[in-house]
């Protein structure tokens, strides 16, 4: 089985992302985001249109993508 590299600027990016959560609350609740040099790219309410934009608009196939949640949720 082969094992799939994840590049290093994507964990930098996704630990960015859990560093700047409070800032990213106030301007993204309750969307997914993606980030690629510590900026945020693509956001919107469904995910698979937000790995599409960034990946377009960045060329970069491992993009982290995370949902800012806000308040309580029950799943």
């Amino acid at each position: 089985m082969e094992k799939i590299k994840i590049p290093k600027e994507f964990w930098e990016d996704a630990k960015w992302a859990e560093e700047h959560y409070s800032e990213l609350i106030k301007k993204y609740p309750e969307e997914w985001i993606a980030i690629v040099d510590k900026k945020v790219v693509s956001r919107g309410e469904n995910l698979a249109l937000v790995r599409e934009e960034a990946r377009a608009k960045t060329g970069r196939e491992r993009i982290p993508t995370i949902f800012v949640e806000c308040g309580d949720h029950v799943y």
